[in-house]
């Protein structure tokens, strides 16, 4: 009897899941919340963690400190407050007549799972406390009461959603590698598998869901890391290969005769490193693509001094320079800036903030659009909105985006028009990790500035507690009584701007009818109007104001050379790169900085982000540490930068692979910049499918 054509393996991997064995229409509907529709989707569903359970073990036979899993029945849930916002949960498992006591700290949510009499299997490290073992945090896993505790092997740990259990999904997701993963084509040939060391996908996918042994979950591990991390670096080369092969910009080399009239204009002598960061950044800018360069530097390392540079040397060949700035504080002190630096000069200076009048801003951007302005100083939000209203520079020869991690390859792509390009020139005074620097900055060529101008000031940072307040706010106000100005720094907010700025006013009254009630007193946060704004920094700038209450809004350029005290509340809640940010603010005038930190670290993490921080004032290896503790977090966040979240590699952990990946995308796209090869066809598919949007690729043509 004739069944039909044979469906192709393609279209046996579309499969939908309510086809597919044990799912049927109910469970598909679950399967679609975790974005599982197709057999392909959950064949690429990787397990989040595994469990060994070739460590079961019976309670009599733990041991401190090993790795091992128990099964038992739940005789005792108990959850209960240990301070504001804190709760401890704790479990009694009965295994025949042994106990074992399992605690969680501030997961109130799992009381919900953890019935009374319930079989439940559970793995961590064991700890003997008095006559009792005890696990912290221990992974939970339900069992049915007829259900054998799978033992001696390696299991996946899945991802869940209401109405499906762990090992449902197992079962599910196993019925589909074995029918599906024999159907899955690899992106790489044969002779690539073998000179890098990789296993086939055929052989990885049965053994990244359910593997034999450690040492195949690693092997199998390691062929979708790198495959991973390729792909992403070589939309990246191909992007950067592009970028200095079919984009055309206007060559502005610089001249002895350029470059001493740009000197001149400066009141102090360059440093090694800004001299070598001009000498690459002007080596860029004489070619006749776009410069695609990212100056990263410590805090008070000078790089808008390099940027001035580069701004200059666009106007002396005629063009027009715009610098970008994330807020319009930090627009107008870099406009005060190049006003004071450039007093004697012709260059012609325009403000583009989102606080200009109707008639103030048509009258800016006529001037832009008539060349009757040499450099713009626009806030990111406003002029990307002008680049996407239509308005043309007359003659735009470099931009240089400040301060903004946000504005990543894909913002960066998007401001690229067609014809002729400005160089572009990104800065950040965050220091950027090595792995994060190549992933999500790895189109750009980097400079880097490591020490600071002669003359700053180093800081003495203080790690303190409630007790010693009293001493730290006497000699605050002798630094002020001196005549010195200081930041208060309140206490980070997640939830909402309103509630930070609640927080702030908050801290202001109570410093004003406490320890500051003598002093000047103001205040900044993000819910005032730009005008309001500039008026508290005008009068703190000027010295009326002694003191400034703020929340993190001045972590990023604020620039008062007399203000050289600072107290953060809270700072158990700043990462280690915001806590250098804000220390970067008073290392700026002829004194040296005091910074005390207020904190009540709750983790063994932020205890030690907090030691670290006041230990070492070196921005880079604060920021190695502090991705090594925290990951790329908020700050180097894929999402931000419109890229595509990692789905197997981190960043922290898979350096070495990074790294290699890098190495072997450049070696490819050095001989073949398109990947034409025919027998690199999957692999350009699966480059261009992930990334051509994020990275203005095209189509896979």
């Amino acid at each position: 009897m004739s069944t039909g054509p044979q469906k192709s393996p393609s279209e046996q991997l579309a499969t939908p899941v309510q086809f597919l064995k044990g799912v049927g229409p109910q469970r598909a509907e679950l399967l679609a919340k975790l974005d599982l529709h197709y057999a392909a989707d959950l064949l690429f569903f990787f397990p989040r963690a595994y469990q060994d359970m070739s460590e079961l073990r019976d309670i009599d036979q733990l041991e401190e400190k090993r790795l091992s899993s128990v099964v038992g029945v739940i005789e005792e849930v108990d959850l209960r407050n240990i301070g504001p916002g804190k709760s401890m949960l704790g479990m009694l498992l009965k295994q025949g007549t042994r106990y074992l006591r399992c605690v969680w700290f501030n997961q109130p949510w799992m009381r919900d799972k953890l019935a009374i009499d319930r079989r439940v299997l559970v793995s961590g490290e064991p700890k003997l406390e008095g006559l009792r073992w005890e696990m912290v945090h221990p992974r939970v896993e339900l069992l049915a009461d007829d259900e054998d505790a799978p033992a001696g092997r390696i299991l996946p740990v899945y991802s869940l959603t209401e109405g499906i259990n762990q090992s449902q999904m197992r079962r599910i997701v196993s019925g589909v590698v074995e029918s599906h993963a024999g159907l899955v084509d690899d992106v790489f040939p044969d002779e690539f598998l073998d000179a890098h060391q990789l296993w086939p996908i055929r052989a990885a996918l049965p053994q990244i869901h359910a593997p034999n042994d450690e040492a195949s979950l690693q092997q199998a591990q390691r062929r979708f890391i790198y495959q991973e991390l390729l792909v992403l670096q070589l939309a990246l080369a191909i992007r950067k290969w592009r970028l200095s092969h079919q984009r055309q910009a206007p060559p502005l080399p610089t001249s002895s005769k350029i470059d001493a009239r740009i000197t001149r204009l400066f009141p102090f002598t360059l440093t090694a490193g800004q001299r070598q960061a001009i000498d690459e950044v002007t080596a860029d800018m004489a070619r006749p693509f776009p410069m695609n360069r990212l100056l990263q530097g410590d805090v008070g390392s000078g790089k808008t001094v390099v940027a001035m540079y580069a701004m200059l040397l666009a106007v002396a060949h005629g063009y027009q320079a715009a610098l970008m700035a994330p807020t319009e504080i930090l627009a107008r002190q870099h406009l005060q800036t190049l006003s004071t630096a450039l007093a004697a000069s012709k260059v012609r200076l325009a403000l583009l903030t989102g606080s200009l009048t109707p008639a103030e801003r048509r009258e800016t951007l006529d001037k832009i659009a008539s060349g009757d302005v040499d450099v713009v100083i626009g806030t990111q939000a406003v002029t990307h909105a002008v680049a996407q209203s239509g308005v043309e520079f007359k003659k735009l020869g470099l931009v240089v985006i400040d301060e903004q991690h946000k504005f990543g390859v894909r913002q960066r792509a998007a401001l690229k028009k067609a014809g002729v390009d400005p160089h572009y020139l990104v800065m950040t005074a965050t220091p950027i990790p090595r792995t994060v620097g190549m992933t999500l900055f790895g189109d750009l060529d980097v400079s880097t500035l490591r020490e600071s101008p002669p003359g700053r000031q180093s800081v003495h940072t203080y790690l303190a507690s409630d007790e010693q307040r009293m001493r730290w706010w006497h000699f605050f106000r002798q630094k002020l009584d001196e005549g010195q100005q200081g930041y208060v720094i309140a206490p980070l907010v997640e939830e909402a701007e309103a509630v930070e700025a609640a927080n702030v006013q908050a801290t202001f009254e109570t410093l004003k009818s406490g320890e500051l009630q003598n002093y000047r007193v103001g205040m900044l946060h993000g819910r005032m109007t730009p005008a309001d704004k500039e008026s508290t920094m005008k009068a703190f700038r000027s010295g009326r104001t002694q003191v400034l209450v703020a929340t993190s809004v001045v972590e990023v350029g604020v620039d008062v050379p007399n203000a050289t005290l600072m107290t953060i509340e809270g700072g158990e809640r700043f990462g280690l790169a915001q806590l250098h940010q804000l220390r970067g603010r008073i290392s700026r005038g002829a004194h040296p900085g005091y910074l005390c930190v207020f904190a009540s670290p709750a983790s063994d993490e932020a205890q030690e982000r907090l030691d670290a921080f006041t230990k070492t004032s070196d921005g880079f290896e604060l920021a190695e540490l502090d991705f090594r503790l925290r990951g790329p977090g908020d700050l180097f966040g894929t999402r931000q930068h419109g890229l595509p979240p990692l789905r197997v590699a981190d960043l922290r952990r898979d350096v070495a692979v990074v790294e290699e990946a890098r190495r072997d995308a450049q070696s490819l796209i050095e001989s073949d910049p398109e990947l034409a090869n025919p027998a690199l066809a999957r692999l350009r598919r699966m480059v261009f499918h992930r990334y051509g949007e994020a990275l203005d690729l095209g189509d896979v043509g």
